[in-house]
């Protein structure tokens, strides 16, 4: 006896394809006979995850703007309303605000799996040079939003950030005025970060990762091992060590969407500001431009990157080379690609030097997030010093340190163990 909501959606899926057939032909290519290599682990976990907190941050951020005023005098008391008067107001800032670090979170886990296995070798230099674009516009974004609700650490980050491109010479002032829109952090500058946030850089965002996604696609995903699945075909020319993206992965995806969100959901019901790291307690004092916080920082993901800032002294007063070493900690995951020499891809057949150069990389990665949040004693910026000089010699001695050691023989086939 046939099903009649199989029946209904059988007929549904015959009308669209006959209207757009090139839906169907699109769904094949990228999900329905994707082969992706059998063998992912929790690694991969984190790239989708990106994509379901870019959705509740584009969603949360629609109904947060439905009540949100972009003015000087209203912005603070805008925020209020919305988490004290507006139906559920409360609840959708807090996964709008949670999602940011969340956001974060997942992207950086993302692009360590990258550098574990090696994900930015040839022939994925597009699909990594992408993903720092991605990483680029992210940061633009979280910075303009966390400007939005108007409170001390929002107005005053927006000071300390601003000023950087003030230290640029030649340019740096009149540069500096035309970000803010004015001589100061004020009502100019609010209303071009808003709209920036909400309409120019969401529009970016999406686009780079829709490329990104058909990159990836067009090469094929790398796997733990760092070995191309595509070198081994059966007769009907699919990979012997691929299956199908959906429904098996499509599968893995939701259950770790569903774990993911049971974890976010409790952070966002009874920790949203879990401890002062993703909403600062100065951030709940509206802005006054007369009153300085004792401690002026950003939120946890971008403390890394000030803390590098803040590491190089200033020559001849100027805080230029320390904005260059900033942006430089940055800017070099773009050579990535074309420092590592080593001769296998992924980090379980790498030497040990790798391993180890790897591990202090994180740590000193670590140890810079938290100076960034701590008063620049002269204990911390020495270490931060340490540490910025380690976090760049790392990648430009990579072309050396990645080809010493030895190195095990890469598989033919994945490994993969039920």
């Amino acid at each position: 006896m046939a099903n009649p909501v199989m029946n209904v959606i059988s007929a549904g899926y015959d009308w669209v394809n006959q209207r757009a057939p090139g839906a169907t032909a699109w769904w094949n290519r990228h999900v329905g006979q994707y082969y992706a290599p059998k063998n992912f682990n929790f690694w991969y976990y984190f790239g989708s995850l990106a994509m379901v907190v870019f959705a509740n941050q584009i969603l949360t951020g629609i109904w947060l703007t439905m009540h949100y005023k972009p003015d000087a005098k209203l912005a603070f008391d805008s925020v209020e309303y919305i988490m004290r008067d507006v139906d559920w107001g409360w609840l959708i800032r807090y996964l709008h605000s949670t999602g940011a670090s969340l956001f974060f979170l997942v992207i950086y886990l993302h692009m360590f799996r990258g550098l574990m296995y090696g994900s930015y070798r040839k022939p994925r230099e597009l699909i990594w040079v992408i993903g720092v674009v991605i990483f680029l516009a992210t940061m633009a974004e979280a910075f303009m939003g966390y400007v939005l609700p108007w409170g001390q650490m929002s107005y005053w980050g927006a000071q300390v950030i601003s000023s950087i491109y003030g230290t640029i010479p030649f340019v740096g002032p009149d540069l500096l005025e035309f970000i803010r829109g004015d001589y100061v952090i004020a009502d100019p500058a609010l209303n071009r970060f808003f709209a920036l946030h909400v309409i120019a850089v969401p529009l970016v965002l999406a686009g780079l990762i829709y490329l990104h996604l058909m990159a990836l696609h067009e090469t094929g995903s790398n796997n733990p091992d760092g070995i191309e699945i595509k070198k081994k075909k059966d007769a009907n020319g699919k990979p012997l060590d691929g299956i199908t993206f959906h429904p098996y992965y499509t599968v893995k995806d939701l259950f770790g969407t569903a774990f993911f969100l049971l974890i976010a959901s409790f952070i966002v019901f009874y920790a949203p500001t879990f401890g002062g790291w993703f909403l600062e307690p100065d951030n709940f004092l509206v802005a006054d431009p007369m009153v300085t916080p004792l401690l002026i920082k950003p939120v946890w993901y971008f403390t890394p990157y000030y803390a590098m800032l803040r590491a190089v002294p200033a020559v001849f007063g100027s805080q230029f080379p320390g904005v260059l070493v900033m942006g430089g900690g940055v800017l070099i995951f773009f050579l990535l690609p074309w420092l590592d020499r080593s001769p296998v891809r992924s980090i379980r057949y790498r030497s040990m030097l790798s391993k180890v150069m790897l591990a202090l990389w994180v740590l000193c990665f670590f140890w810079l997030g938290y100076c960034g949040t701590r008063h620049a004693t002269p204990l911390l910026t020495l270490s931060a010093q340490v540490c910025t000089v380690f976090y760049f010699a790392f990648f430009l001695l990579m072309p050396w340190w990645s080809r010493l050691g030895a190195t095990k023989p890469e598989p033919e086939r994945v490994n993969f163990d039920h």
